[in-house]
């Protein structure tokens, strides 16, 4: 027999099993005649008890130990996955050795704590900064550069960053409500333009002063264009200086082209500029940078993209397949609004959404029953994603919002 002592707890197999076994780690134990190689197997040997001494896991030997009795690798469903393997693989045992329907739990047990722990890995991702304090040590202006990195990002580490971030948000607000209102009638009058415009201006030179501490504090300059974040930034401040530009080039047309051509080119820079100004709803986007909230609801749509897809793949499914049924049965009704497919696609649409807005109904019973299966698809099929979606953010922001204020 051979004496092995797993930490302090003694076992004795027979040298003919391990035998069995030549490329496991006991195995090779058994079947080595030089002491050499013995000792370079395991941790320590003791010659009065002709011991072998490993300083392993007794608990998880007790199925190592089995396994050379039975031939048969037990799966135990309290151990934990990845020191489970971790024993095993010191040991030389393949978890081939295990019975299929263990081994099939155990996989997918151990795929879920990867999963698990990669998207706690993300999430820390997520509210760490791009940069760090020490990432300045011993750079040009480091000292400078660190003081305005901590004011503009780092919002826990004074109050001027708090003050700061606090008015990020508030200009973010502002821009908002300014756009929306310069679309009001009342205020496209002389006065309400100038206080658009001065508004406008306030928060572009924000803005702008934001994204340059920004760009002055990066240690990295293709770090920086390459985040998310900035990108949203440098969105948020085009549209103003773009409308200066433009403007400008309007005014030049007005000075050195003819009559006609001015009147075309106003009229296409207008639509240029309109397009331009709504670029600054993108702005909305800047508040994700301090709220948990977007951050979960961002973070959950790109875990849950595959499902997201799925989802609408069924709706584009149920959207042909129901216009065409609805065609097919209403086509011939006088005066219907069903007269080709694509024209039902709409109807198709707002069915499945279980919106149903009333502008186009069918007029016969098949069609009528057609509409019905249609709402019914539509309201399982809409109802099977929104559970999942809603607990993963549930979890995600819970996560987030603690990881945020351990910080």
């Amino acid at each position: 027999l051979l004496n092995i002592n797993v930490g302090g707890k003694l076992f004795q197999i027979a040298y003919k099993v391990l035998a069995q076994y030549p490329i496991t780690r006991l195995g090779k134990l058994a079947l080595y005649t030089d002491p050499v190689k013995k000792l370079q197997l395991c941790d320590d040997y003791l010659v009065q008890k002709n011991e072998y001494f490993f300083d392993r896991d007794p608990s998880i030997f007790h199925y190592i130990f089995h396994f050379y009795r039975s031939g048969v690798l037990w799966v135990m469903d309290e151990m934990c996955p990845s020191n489970f393997v971790e024993e095993i693989e010191y040991w030389g045992i393949h978890l081939k050795y295990s019975q299929r329907c263990c081994r099939i739990l155990f996989e997918e047990k151990r795929d879920e704590l990867s999963e698990y722990l990669k998207i706690e890995k993300e999430l820390e991702a997520e509210l760490e900064p791009l940069e760090s304090g020490a990432q300045f040590d011993g750079k040009f202006l480091g000292r400078f550069r660190k003081m305005v990195w901590n004011l503009i990002e780092n919002p826990y580490s004074s109050v001027p960053a708090k003050i700061i971030a606090v008015m990020s948000s508030f200009f973010v607000l502002i821009s908002i409500v300014g756009m929306t209102l310069s679309t009001v009638e009342e205020m496209k009058n002389k006065t309400g333009k100038m206080w658009m415009e001065q508004m406008e201006m306030i928060c572009a030179i924000f803005f702008t002063s934001e994204y340059v501490m920004r760009l002055i504090s990066s240690s990295s300059f293709k770090n920086f264009l390459r985040a998310a974040f900035n990108a949203i930034d440098l969105v948020a401040i085009l549209p103003f200086y773009i409308q200066i530009l433009f403007e400008n080039l309007d005014d030049g047309d007005m000075q050195y082209h003819e009559e006609l051509h001015k009147v075309e080119n106003v009229s296409k820079l207008g639509k240029v500029l309109k397009l331009i100004k709504l670029m600054r709803i993108f702005r909305i986007l800047k508040l994700a940078r301090h709220s948990t909230g977007l951050r979960a609801f961002s973070f959950t749509m790109r875990q849950c993209y595959q499902q997201v897809c799925c989802l609408l793949l069924f709706i584009a499914m149920g959207v042909f397949t129901f216009s065409a049924l609805i065609h097919s049965v209403e086509h011939d009704v006088p005066g219907t609004d069903f007269t080709s497919i694509p024209c039902a696609w709409w109807w198709a649409a707002v069915s499945l959404s279980t919106v149903g807005y009333g502008d186009t109904v069918p007029d016969t019973i098949l069609g009528r029953m057609v509409a019905f299966v249609c709402i019914s698809f539509g309201i399982i099929l809409n109802g099977m994603p929104i559970s999942i979606l809603y607990n993963k953010f549930s979890d995600y922001y819970a996560k987030l919002k603690a990881h945020e204020m351990s910080q």
